[in-house]
C-alpha cells in the first residue's frame, strides 16, 4: 500500500502537537534523533550564536555578509514573525512549503523508529531543529548561521561539535526560571556553546560579570577569546538608518552604513566585523561584502518604522533590557512625536519593570494579550495588571492597534511592543489593513 505524502499543513500540525512535551534541556533527545537521521549537522560549518539581547539582528548582519560574499548561507532563527517557514531560510528565502512537508514527513518517521526502541519523543524545539540541519544538508549550504534557542548549554543547538565561530550577544535577565537568577549563572548557560579550541567572540556586554565567567570557560575549552571593543562614532542616526566610523585592532572601518535602529544595532553591527576578521583568514570574503551586508541586513519587529503615516514602529522587545532599548530608541528618534504603545507582555516576563519603563516614554499605554500564546494572561489577569498600572485595556489586539491609531494623530507615533508574538501578529494584521485602505 502506497504511503500517502504529508501536506504543509499536516507537517504544521504536527510539529505544533510536538509542544505538549514541553521544554526539557538536555542533548540526549536530538542526539538520537539526528543520530536515527544520519546525523545531518556533521559537516555543515556553522556560525553559533548566543546571547539574552542581539542574537538575531547578529545572524541577520553576518547572514548578509556572507550572502554579499557568494556563499550558500543558511539560516535558523526563533521565534517567526507572521509565518513558521521563515525560521528556516537559504539565502533569505524561506524553506518552501512542499520542502517542509517532506522533511517533517522524513523526521516523523524517524521519531516513530525512536519510540519503537523505547526513547522519548523529542520536544517542538528539537523537532524543527532536526528539520533545519537535514534542510540545510540537503540543500549543500556553505555556511549555517545557527541561532541558539533558549541558553545555550543545553539547547538543542549544541549538538554542534566544531562550529567555525561562537558568538556570544549582550547577556541580561531573561528565562530566569529555565537560566537562573544571577548574571553568572545565566552567562554559564549560554557559554555552554563554547567548544574544545573554537573561536569565540563576546560581544559588547552591560555586566563585567559576563566577561568573568566567558573568560572563565574559554580557558577550559582552550578557546580564543576575541572580545568586542566599543570603539566607534556615530556620523548619522535618524529614523532612514545610521552611519558610523569604528576601529578594531585588526582595522579601521568608515562610512559604515546600516538601516536597523538605535545604538544597539551598531553594537551588533561590530559583532559581524569581528566575524569578518575572523573568517576572511580561512574563506574569500572582501571588505565590500562586509560594507553591502551591514547595509542590507533587515531584521523585522526591532524598532522598525513599519509606516509613516501615521507613524508606526514595531519593537518587539520582551524584557526589560530590551524595553530599555526601545526607550532610549523613543527619546533619540521620538522626542517630538506624542507616543501612544500598544503593549502585550507574557506573564512570565518582568512585566511590572517593563510597563514602568514603557510609561516613562508613552504618553498613553494600551495594554492588550498576546495572540494565540499559552504564557500569555488572561483577560482577567490583564484587566488587574491595567488597573494596578492606570493602563487603558482592550483584550483584542486588533482593537488595541485601531484605538491607538485613532489616539495619535498627525503629530503622534504608535509603538507596539512587548512580545515578538504581538508584534507578529501584528505585523500581517497592519499589512491586511493597509491591502483594503
Amino acid at each position: 500500500m502506497l504511503k500517502m505524502t504529508m501536506t504543509y499543513e499536516q507537517a504544521l500540525d504536527f510539529i505544533h502537537s510536538t509542544y505538549k512535551f514541553g521544554t526539557k534541556l538536555g542533548l540526549q533527545n536530538i542526539r538520537k534523533l539526528l543520530e536515527f537521521m544520519g546525523n545531518p549537522q556533521k559537516g555543515l560549518k556553522v556560525i553559533h550564536i548566543a546571547g539574552t539581547n542581539g542574537k538575531g539582528s547578529t545572524c541577520a548582519f553576518i547572514n548578509q555578509m556572507l550572502i554579499e560574499a557568494g556563499f550558500r548561507v543558511g539560516l535558523y532563527t526563533s521565534p517567526f514573525l507572521e509565518y513558521f517557514n521563515e525560521r528556516i531560510k537559504l539565502n533569505n528565502q524561506p524553506i518552501d512549503n512542499q520542502e517542509l512537508a517532506s522533511i517533517t514527513e522524513f523526521v516523523k518517521d524517524k521519531i516513530e523508529e525512536m519510540l519503537k526502541q523505547g526513547f522519548s519523543h523529542p520536544t517542538e524545539f528539537e523537532v524543527v531543529t532536526a528539520i533545519g540541519f537535514e534542510f540545510f544538508k540537503r540543500k549543500n549550504v556553505d555556511f549555517v548561521v545557527l541561532e541558539v534557542g533558549l541558553g545555550g548549554r543545553f539547547d538543542a543547538t549544541n549538538v554542534v561539535e566544531n562550529p567555525e565561530l561562537c558568538i556570544i550577544t549582550s547577556i541580561g535577565f531573561d528565562h530566569m526560571d529555565i537560566l537562573g537568577s544571577t548574571i553568572e549563572k545565566i552567562a554559564f548557560e549560554k557559554a555552554g556553546i563554547i567548544k574544545q579550541n573554537s573561536k569565540v567572540i563576546l560581544g559588547v556586554q552591560r555586566y563585567k560579570e559576563v566577561k568573568e565567567v566567558i573568560s572563565k570557560v574559554c580557558k577550559q575549552q582552550s578557546a580564543q577569546l576575541i572580545e568586542v571593543e566599543k570603539d566607534y562614532h556615530i556620523l548619522k542616526n535618524a529614523l532612514d538608518g545610521m552611519v558610523f566610523d569604528c576601529v578594531t585592532p585588526r582595522g579601521i572601518y568608515k562610512n559604515l552604513e546600516i538601516k536597523l535602529l538605535g545604538t544597539h544595532q551598531i553594537e551588533n553591527a561590530l559583532n559581524c566585523i569581528y566575524a569578518y576578521e575572523c573568517l576572511r583568514e580561512n574563506y574569500d570574503i572582501k571588505t565590500e561584502a562586509l560594507v553591502r551586508g551591514l547595509l542590507n541586513a533587515r531584521w523585522n519587529g526591532r524598532f522598525e518604522v513599519f509606516m509613516n503615516s501615521p507613524l508606526i514602529v514595531l519593537d518587539g522587545a520582551h524584557n526589560v533590557d530590551g524595553m530599555k532599548v526601545l526607550v532610549e530608541n523613543c527619546k533619540t528618534y521620538l522626542s517630538n512625536k506624542k507616543i501612544v504603545a500598544v503593549a502585550g507582555i507574557l506573564k512570565d516576563k518582568e512585566y511590572e519593570k517593563m510597563i514602568s519603563l514603557l510609561k516613562s516614554v508613552a504618553r498613553e499605554v494600551i495594554f492588550t494579550l498576546v495572540p494565540y500564546q499559552k504564557r500569555a494572561f488572561s483577560e482577567e489577569e490583564a484587566l488587574d495588571v491595567s488597573n494596578r498600572f492606570g493602563l487603558e485595556f482592550i483584550a483584542d489586539f486588533k482593537d488595541a492597534i485601531k484605538y491607538a491609531i485613532s489616539l495619535c494623530g498627525e503629530d503622534g507615533a504608535v509603538i507596539i511592543c512587548g512580545s515578538l508574538y504581538l508584534v507578529g501578529a501584528a505585523r500581517g494584521f497592519l499589512k491586511n489593513m493597509l491591502s483594503v485602505l
